[in-house]
């Protein structure tokens, strides 16, 4: 079994409150959630207007396949979510046996 666990940072430039901050952050994690089937949550940043880091967790069978579902993830949030900026992100594999 491998784990990946990455964090994104993602910038909201149109963001004026933390209302309107959680009101985009909270559909992108539910979809992200249900499209790719993978734990998503806030993990940093939950006070700043403009920034979220978003953690996430994939779990699979070979480190591959997982890493392929990050970067799936990156280039879908990239296309369908233009409001959000990735503006880096880490992940590490962990496996276990």
């Amino acid at each position: 079994m491998v784990i990946v666990a990455a964090t994104l940072d993602v910038h909201l430039p149109g963001s004026a409150s933390l209302k309107e901050k959680r009101g985009r952050i909270k559909p992108l994690i539910a979809r992200l959630h249900k499209t790719f089937d993978i734990a998503v949550a806030e993990v940093d940043f939950n006070d700043v207007w403009q920034s979220a880091a978003l953690g996430i967790a994939i779990v699979s069978n070979e480190a591959g396949h997982a890493e392929s579902k990050l970067e799936n993830v990156l280039r879908w949030i990239e296309q369908n979510w233009p409001d959000v900026e990735v503006e880096d992100y880490t992940y590490e594999v962990i496996h276990f046996k």
